[in-house]
């Protein structure tokens, strides 16, 4: 495992290009199953979870090739049944059943892995799969899903914390090939169900209401091959934001889609952030003293969980106080104890974190616990003095492309170590 070692104290300037959302091209990968025509998607970002994604493609039978940023797939022959090992490893692997089940009606998968950020259970997908005709059975930590055919229904897919993200991608995957028309109540309106959605339609599924609560399928026969070019990731647009203010810098960042990041952006300004935007491009300094702001995350659009641990690093730098409540996973608060190593002052109560903003934080050996948390550790170490080490940051590199890189490209004093 490698250690990212950070020498903070150095603000961020220069500029940085998005890369292509990993929440996005994770479903839209799977959606290749769909077809035995080839796909080609472009702006495919360089991770683990992406590289985690073509082998589970590759052993369910598809010719999977990338070459920089193009994805090339074609699933001619696929088998049923996920690899146990793979699959486990990622919580977006769950995404290849919606497809097994359209294009095969048997579907075998093993219970997925991931961050471990709280429960996510997956009883929405079944309830859509159910909903659909499938019978589902879950037995040796493997779901198992069978039907003699599809057929269109209303399946409602509300949620504890909202919508479900990956159940609903996955649910209207496995419309796209049911008989008749699909409404999916409930569904979650995220800019990468959008994207999803547009890539099933270039295929020939159709498909209206993406980014709305109502999404309506109207099955087809057959899908054919698609060419798509992935959406620019928010969440890593909202990090590098959020690490120029943390860092007191001023950074342009390329390449990203503002009108995803409202609710982010609209919390950055009003903590004393200045945001200009010059269309795709966002250019993030901190021109005066940081102020203390109250963050509750919501399914879209509002304040998203994913950016929620790299806020809090911030804040911890406000003078004043800061109330950050989760109200979607209730575990993703695990970074509040290593950034506490670093100086912060943070106590937890219930759903929310208590931050006492404006203590100097200085540089400590941490350990990553997320993805997320991941990037709130090494934003808290740029803003720190002296030499803070995060460790196990495979977690990152799930995520964030050639994180390292961006950021001494921007200035920073960041080396990653192999142990």
């Amino acid at each position: 495992m490698d250690t990212l070692v950070i020498k903070g104290g150095v603000p961020l300037h220069g500029e940085v290009t998005i890369s292509g959302a990993k929440n996005a091209v994770l479903p839209i990968m799977a959606a290749a199953l769909l077809t035995p025509e080839p796909c080609i998607i472009r702006r495919v970002p360089q991770l683990t979870d992406v590289k985690f994604m073509a082998q589970i493609l590759t052993w369910l039978g598809a010719k999977v090739s990338l070459q920089g940023d193009e994805l090339r797939i074609e699933a001619r022959k696929v088998k049923g049944i996920g690899d146990y090992d793979l699959v486990r490893k990622m919580r977006a692997s769950i995404c290849i059943m919606g497809p097994l089940l359209a294009r095969l009606k048997s579907a075998t998968v093993s219970l997925p892995g991931g961050c471990v950020i709280g429960a996510r259970p997956i009883n929405l997908h079944l309830k859509g799969f159910e909903a659909l005709g499938a019978r589902v059975t879950i037995d040796g930590g493997y779901v198992h899903a069978r039907a003699r055919k599809l057929v269109g229904t209303e399946i409602f897919l509300g949620g504890r914390a909202g919508s479900t993200v990956l159940g609903t991608a996955n649910v209207m995957m496995a419309a796209t090939l049911a008989e008749g028309t699909t409404i999916i109540q409930s569904a979650a309106c995220e800019p990468e169900i959008v994207d999803l959605a547009n890539f099933l339609n270039a295929m020939g599924a159709r498909i209206t209401g993406a980014g709305s609560p109502t999404i309506i399928i109207q099955g087809v026969k057959e899908l054919h091959g698609a060419e798509h070019e992935v959406i620019p990731d928010r969440i890593e647009t909202a990090t590098y934001a959020i690490a120029a203010a943390a860092t007191n810098g001023e950074i342009t960042i390329h390449g990203s889609n503002p009108g995803h990041l409202t609710a982010v952006l609209d919390k950055l300004q009003e903590a004393g952030v200045q945001i200009e935007r010059r269309g795709p491009d966002l250019i993030v300094r901190r021109a005066r003293r940081l102020k203390p702001v109250d963050v509750t995350t919501l399914p879209y659009a509002g304040f998203p969980t994913d950016a929620q641990a790299q806020m809090m690093a911030l804040l911890t730098l406000a003078p004043g106080i800061s109330i950050i409540t989760e109200r979607i996973f209730e575990s993703r608060f695990m970074h509040v104890s290593e950034l506490a190593r670093l100086g912060a002052d943070i106590e937890l109560e219930g759903p929310s974190a208590i931050v006492k903003g404006g203590r100097p934080l200085s540089g400590a050996p941490v350990m990553a616990s997320d993805l997320r948390a991941s990037a709130a550790l090494v934003i808290a170490g740029l803003a720190a003095k002296g030499i803070t080490r995060v460790l196990r940051v495979y977690h990152i590199d799930r995520g964030y492309e050639n994180i390292d890189g961006k950021l001494r490209a921007l200035g920073a004093r960041i080396e990653r170590v192999p142990e």
